[in-house]
């Protein structure tokens, strides 16, 4: 029997099979690379944390609902990946405030979550957006300044933060 991750990992290379990001690689790098960083740079190895990881974007970018990620990986993964989900239909500025608001009261594994999600976005942002992304990276920290357990996730994201405004 495959593990939780492994379910996942095929699972979000299908949902996110025809979709490529803006260097033109693979969508599905950007959902491995989270869940790297969640379990290696994050330390953190559950299974549930590293399959919400590979499957945060499946809700919001793929003809994916909570339902069926619920059916395959059970309510903790689904809530991890509902957390991470942003409500498309709603104006930007409206949709930032109410994502923002449920990443704060979901889960603290969705926080760290989003927390990996813009570590590797960070890393793969262009010199010249940066500076608009630090807003989303500020936000993130704001959000996970009381939850002790992701602290350590905190100061490497910081770091990295440092480091690419420093260059």
């Amino acid at each position: 029997m495959k593990a939780l991750w492994q379910n996942a990992a095929a699972f979000a290379a299908q949902a996110h099979r025809n979709q490529t990001r803006h260097d033109k690689r693979p969508y599905v790098s950007h959902c491995f690379r989270v869940a790297m960083t969640a379990s290696i740079v994050f330390g953190f190895d559950d299974p549930e944390i590293i399959a919400g990881a590979l499957l945060h974007d499946t809700i919001e970018d793929c003809d994916v609902d909570y339902d069926e990620i619920l059916e395959e990986f059970g309510r903790n993964v689904a809530n991890y990946v509902a957390a991470m989900t942003k409500d498309m239909r709603l104006e930007e500025e409206e949709r930032e405030t109410k994502y923002d608001m449920q990443l704060a009261d979901g889960p603290w594994q969705g926080r760290l979550i989003k927390l990996a999600d813009v570590f590797d976005n960070l890393t793969d942002t262009l010199p010249k957006k940066r500076k608009k992304f630090m807003e989303k990276v500020d936000r993130i920290l704001f959000l996970t300044e009381n939850d002790e357990q992701l602290q350590d996730a905190r100061e490497q994201l910081r770091g990295l933060m440092h480091e690419m405004t420093s260059c």
